[in-house]
């Protein structure tokens, strides 16, 4: 039985009117990727999660890219597991789920349709795709097909990307062909630069960006920060922003819904 919910969760949950708080976008699983190699540091940053009033994350530990053929669906789904018991038995009240934070990859459909890579929540609803960092390749291809299935791109941390901070107009047909749009709540708050904020709050001052992750890896160097994250957006912009990036968008991608796309429903002329 999971331990009863923290004063921190109960807090996010009254605030954000929301039945889970969700963390669409953590490497908080050990040993897997650039994220804790260690089972009592992926406890810590677990413990930073609760902390910071996460009740659900998806571990999404990196597919393809640079760890091709290092993290199989079943290995994740085993330390998915295994981090669920180690964190019960410490009386940490967070559940983990299973996903993984896919590399830009010509093989991607094919291979998710193998089961090779995971979707969020082995949905087969959302898949979590970062672009290579290295070089530009338009995703567009790539989420035509998987709209073509029903799925849908989250597309991670578009603010930290060359292209994006180029062109940020680039989202665009993205958005047309469903994808969504994920800033790390770091980001918000400059952790990864002045360009890197500045762009992240154009496309959320924009309307095109509809979720706020923690991409959390440590609890050091890059820790969740969404309760800041939360305070800035209601401050700069509004609170129903807040709630709808924070909240209400992570726990319907969780249910498998769609989200709702802020330019349509919160932002001002």
């Amino acid at each position: 039985m999971m331990a009863p919910r923290t004063p921190a969760q109960e807090k996010r949950l009254t605030d954000l009117a929301v039945a889970e708080s969700v963390d669409v976008h953590c490497h908080c699983l050990p040993g897997l990727d650039d994220g804790p190699a260690t089972v009592t540091e992926a406890i810590a940053l677990c413990q930073t999660l609760v902390d910071d009033g996460i009740t659900t994350v998806f571990a999404t530990p990196h597919q393809l890219g640079r760890y091709d053929g290092a993290n199989s669906a079943s290995r994740i789904r085993q330390a998915v597991a295994a981090l669920a018991v180690t964190l019960s038995e410490h009386g940490l009240p967070l559940t983990v789920l299973c996903g993984a934070d896919a590399r830009l990859d010509e093989r991607l459909i094919a291979l998710i349709e193998s089961g090779q890579v995971l979707t969020l929540g082995d949905s087969r609803r959302y898949q979590l795709l970062e672009l290579p960092h290295e070089v530009y390749v338009n995703p567009l291809r790539i989420l035509v097909d998987l709209k073509d299935r029903g799925m849908r791109a989250i597309i991670t941390h578009p603010e930290r990307h060359f292209h994006v901070q180029r062109d940020p107009r680039c989202v665009l047909p993205w958005l047309e062909q469903g994808a969504v749009l994920q800033l790390t709540a770091g980001s918000l708050l400059g952790d990864f630069g002045p360009l890197a904020q500045r762009i992240a709050w154009g496309l959320l001052k924009s309307g095109w960006a509809a979720v706020v992750a923690t991409d959390a890896h440590n609890p050091e160097l890059r820790p969740p920060r969404m309760s800041a994250a939360i305070a800035a957006i209601a401050s700069r912009i509004s609170f129903p922003l807040a709630r709808q990036v924070c909240g209400d968008n992570p726990l319907r991608i969780l249910q498998g819904r769609d989200v709702l796309t802020p330019m349509d429903t919160l932002i001002p002329a």
